[in-house]
């Protein structure tokens, strides 16, 4: 493996990861290595036990590793563990972190034997096999079940589907990724079948899967959206099959509205527009009737008014509804049914965006300002943002400033203070504009120290000037930030953005944060904190240097070794520096 390299493995997975995976491989967490074909397998000791493969493709290298963090696509520690303990199999001499064995038995002689087995011998150590291991026993279940031109055995295939969806207990985000493979599997020959030609039991099996993997979504962590990726591939493979099958439109018009309205999980979202070259015009006048009838039963909704079921059947009929309108063109049938929810700010600005694409910019304006009115108060910042720039097009700059202005006094912070400049820039009175926002945001932070004060039981950190800060390095007026910060204090990530700022010029101010962080990170007592403080330590000794101050920091450091001397992991990390 040429492209497996230290250097690669550092490139691909980023100091951080590196750092840990280097961790890994020198206290011998990697074990049961093996090379075969090309690839390495091997299993890794970490919070739980994880299989991790490296392989080239392409000259590339390539990995898989069932972590949390492997099964999101990433490069994670355990595949550096695997690649360093390779790596170190395959040294004839030279500093070695961990010497590793090659193994005396390789996956060539374990093959070799097996050639010389009789057929028999080599049948019942499968059978063994398969009798311990779940997975495999699974893939070999649906493998039996297809016979030949007389179609497959369903009621096996849907016990598979069952053993591998089924739910003992919360499946937690550690364990999710080998819970999700086994489903993947049974997916995977799903698709076979529709590859082979079983187009009405593929139809059957992915509903069936489909109704199952639901079920099961409740007891899942799902952060990482592999279920849902289940759920997607599995309505991709069912409307392949129906496209082949030619099921009746009308049944199955009324299979997918009915499924689309009650699902919880987007199953068959959108339908309408993805099954439309199943559902041919008799389908599609079925699924139109009755989304028809369902629609009229949904109650209007004006400002401010709340229906419970606004985020469940309302909602889904709702999007049935517009996808209905969507299909057609019909723009008036679209407002139409959208001004059925008008309880919030944000069904204003749909409705006049859809009338601005349209050019129809008199309509955008007046449900714009619509929903302004009828929210004065509580309304989306997009549809103030929306009326603005309707204001500034029609020569409405007072109007438009206005609206900008009362979105940064109710939200007074960077971002905000961005979209102020934007705006007031283009009728060329950012300067006006700056000072009124940079007055109006010291005199909150002055109004709220003073309320702190006077209320001594504080449920919140006590207001620094942060926000000041923020803005004034946006601005690159380092000095301003740095005086606002001496003033009323700041967050640390800006006093450390300061600090690299001000090395050049005021190395002593730089020299009292990086000090600072020092006992903080070192109370973490973890192996990211200790890197972090001997990152501290160098910049420390950088600055120190630079003053000829190179003695005080070799006391400091003993100081700090005194005090932190039972650390014997930050102990480790300071003796490499050869600072003593």
């Amino acid at each position: 493996m040429e492209v497996l390299t230290r250097k690669a493995l550092k490139q691909i997975a980023g100091e951080r990861s590196f750092g840990r995976g280097e961790d890994y491989f020198s206290n011998g967490q990697v074990y049961a290595m093996v090379e075969y074909e090309g690839k390495i397998t091997a299993k890794v000791r970490g919070t739980s036990e994880y299989r991790v493969k490296l392989w080239v493709a392409d000259k590339e290298l390539n990995y898989s590793c069932n972590c949390p963090v492997g099964a999101g696509g990433e490069f994670c520690k355990h595949c550096v563990a695997i690649g360093l303990a390779y790596l170190d199999q395959q040294k004839n001499g030279g500093a070695v972190l961990q010497k590793s064995k090659k193994p005396s038995v390789t996956m060539d002689d374990i093959r070799n034997y097996l050639e010389t087995r009789d057929k028999k011998t080599l049948l019942d150590m499968l059978m063994k096999q398969v009798f311990d291991d779940d997975r495999l026993r699974e893939q070999l279940l649906m493998k039996a079940a297809k016979k030949g031109n007389k179609g497959i055995d369903l009621a096996a295939f849907r016990a598979v589907i069952n053993s591998a969806v089924r739910v003992d207990d919360f499946v937690d985000y550690n364990s999710v990724y080998n819970y999700t493979n086994g489903i993947d599997n049974v997916v995977d020959s799903i698709e076979d079948l529709l590859k082979e030609g079983y187009v009405s039991e593929v139809i059957e099996l992915s509903e069936y899967a489909l109704e199952s993997v639901e079920e099961a979504m409740s007891f899942v962590d799902d952060s990482d959206g592999n279920m849902g990726d289940i759920l997607g591939k599995l309505q991709e493979i069912h409307h392949s099959a129906c496209k082949k099958a030619k099921p009746d439109p009308e049944i199955m018009a009324k299979k997918l509205f009915e499924w689309e309205l009650r699902a919880e999980y987007d199953v068959f979202y959108g339908a309408v527009s993805t099954y439309a070259d199943v559902l041919g015009e008799k389908g599609l006048a079925v699924y139109r009737k009755l989304a028809e009838d369902e629609w009229a039963k949904i109650p209007p909704l004006r400002p401010n008014e709340e229906d419970p079921e606004k985020y469940g059947r309302r909602f889904r009929i709702t999007s049935i509804m517009e996808a209905l309108a969507k299909e057609s063109g019909d723009l008036e049938a679209l407002v139409k049914i959208k001004s059925k929810d008008l309880s919030d700010a944000y069904s204003f600005l749909q409705i006049a965006e859809l009338y601005k694409k349209a050019r129809k910019y008199d309509l955008a304006l007046e449900w714009a300002e619509r929903g302004v009115k009828a929210f004065p108060n509580r309304t989306d910042s997009r549809l103030r943002g929306f009326l603005a720039e309707e204001y500034h097009r029609r020569k409405r700059h007072d109007d438009a400033m206005a609206l900008i202005w009362v979105e940064f006094t109710n939200s007074p912070y960077l971002e905000q203070y961005k979209n102020l400049k934007v705006h007031s820039e283009r009728i060329n009175k950012w300067l006006i504009w700056r000072e009124k926002a940079l007055a109006c945001l010291q005199e909150k932070i002055t109004k709220t120290k003073r309320e702190e004060t006077k209320n001594q039981r504080r449920l919140w950190p006590e207001t620094d000037n942060s926000e000041l800060v923020k803005i004034f390095l946006w601005e690159k007026d380092i000095e301003s930030a740095w005086r606002k910060a001496k003033e009323g204090g700041c967050a640390n990530s800006l006093w450390l953005i300061l600090a690299v700022e001000r090395e050049k010029g005021h190395p002593e101010d730089s020299l009292v944060i990086y000090r600072q962080q020092i006992e903080p990170a070192l109370s973490r007592k973890d192996n990211e904190a200790y890197k972090e403080t001997i990152n501290f330590l160098r910049k420390i000794r950088s600055l120190l240097i630079r003053l000829g101050r190179k003695t005080e920091f070799k006391q400091y450091v003993e100081s700090i070794r005194t005090a932190h001397k039972p650390k014997r992991n930050f102990m480790k990390l300071l003796e490499k520096e050869n600072w003593l």
